[in-house]
């Protein structure tokens, strides 16, 4: 028994050790910055000169400006609207190339090519298309893509949604896929002798099992949506007026356009407070506990 006791004992030490390289990266990337940021967000500064304690000045002035509401519900429409339209796409998608199709396996590699290009390269890609006077509508003279695309608040409300979900889809896809491929053969296979079809085994197998997916999944995206700034940046600039203007957005502009990085610093940290509460929630959601299979009750 005290061999047993002293072999666990040497497992845990050792799995210890193999963690502190992790342990000590999320320290100096993660856990140093935040507590930096926080400070900072009690002082005044202009980004270049000396940094003054100011208590709870940077504060009040965010908290107290009528932009910040607009941002947070500019933020959570992007948020909940992303969400909506990448979700069941996603699925899908992710179902359709679980298959043992040969082809399937290209289409795999070309679905996930948009996610290895740069945001900001995307932004200015779509920039050029949707451009009313030399994009592609204009070229193929077809009238309904010559609008003004980012010009008007709703038709860049739009096209954000759309490249967004165009360059994620194929990571949450990716994500869906490896989760069906997980689901037993042996679950179809009795579901095919009860005389069911495909659409039934999707809504009665397939979405059921996925559960712990979709909650993973979803809080990628909508954690992942606080984020959203280069490649809103690009293609409208928080406009048309502040239309498309999120909290990341904001944030930039304060800090690095107005020279204010105490309020930039305290827009920050509501960032990283609604990020871990919205985390916390979808965990809540999901039932609880991290390890538990996704084929319990299987």
């Amino acid at each position: 028994m005290s061999a047993l006791s002293t072999r666990g004992g040497g497992t845990r030490g050792a799995l210890g050790w193999l963690a502190a390289p992790a342990l000590l990266l999320f320290t100096g990337f993660g856990v140093i910055p935040l507590v930096g940021v926080l400070a900072l967000s009690f002082t005044t500064w202009d980004g270049i000169g000396d940094i003054h304690l100011s208590g709870l000045t940077s504060w009040r002035a965010v908290l107290a400006d009528p932009g910040l509401p607009h941002a947070l519900w500019v933020t959570f429409l992007v948020m909940a609207v992303s969400w909506a339209v990448q979700t069941p796409a996603s699925v899908l998608l992710g179902v359709f190339l679980a298959g043992a199709q040969r082809y399937r396996a290209v289409l795999s590699v070309l679905y996930f090519i948009p996610l290895l290009l740069s945001s900001a390269a995307i932004a200015v890609t779509y920039e050029a298309l949707l451009d009313p006077n030399f994009g592609l509508g204009a070229g193929l003279g077809v009238e309904l893509l010559a609008q003004d695309w980012l010009g008007e608040p709703w038709l860049a409300f739009g096209v954000i949604i759309f490249v967004v979900s165009w360059q994620f889809i194929p990571f949450h896809s990716l994500i869906y896929q490896g989760g069906v491929r997980q689901i037993p053969r042996s679950m179809y296979e009795a579901a095919q002798l009860d005389g069911a079809g495909r659409v039934r085994m999707f809504f009665s197998i397939t979405l059921p099992q996925l559960k712990y997916t979709i909650i993973t999944s979803s809080t990628l995206m909508v954690v992942g949506s606080l984020t959203f700034f280069d490649l809103i940046f690009v293609l409208t600039a928080g406009g048309p007026g502040d239309a498309t203007r999120v909290l990341a957005l904001d944030m930039y502009k304060r800090g690095f356009q107005a020279n204010l990085m105490g309020p930039a610093s305290a827009i920050a940290v509501i960032l990283v407070l609604v990020g871990l509460a919205l985390a916390l929630l979808l965990r809540r959601l999901g039932g609880g506990r991290s390890d538990t299979s996704q084929l319990e009750g299987a």
